[in-house]
């Protein structure tokens, strides 16, 4: 099963990299046949962000579920990641 992660971030948003490098390094553990993800500036995609309920950045949603508001420790995004990969395909 192959986990896609959206990080959503903003053009002033300071954290918004921290969380961006932190998601990078947790996907290339993992490797791009596990892991693809991609980034939402909400500027541009205001859709999506509501859609998943995101009301400030960074935020971050794993196969479409928004899991996380802030900026997580690598530890908790690699837990996330790992849980969702063993879940069997709903």
């Amino acid at each position: 099963m192959k986990v896609e992660i959206e990080v959503f971030s903003a053009p002033a948003c300071g954290k918004c990299s921290q969380a961006r490098e932190r998601l990078r390094a947790v996907a290339e553990a993992f490797g791009t046949d596990q892991v693809q993800w991609r980034e939402v500036d909400v500027l541009d995609d205001m859709e999506r962000a509501v859609e998943l309920g995101v009301l400030s950045t960074p935020a971050i949603a794993i196969n479409g579920e928004l899991v996380f508001t802030g900026t997580p420790s690598e530890k908790a995004l690699r837990e996330a990641v790992e849980n969702r990969l063993k879940r069997p395909p709903s």
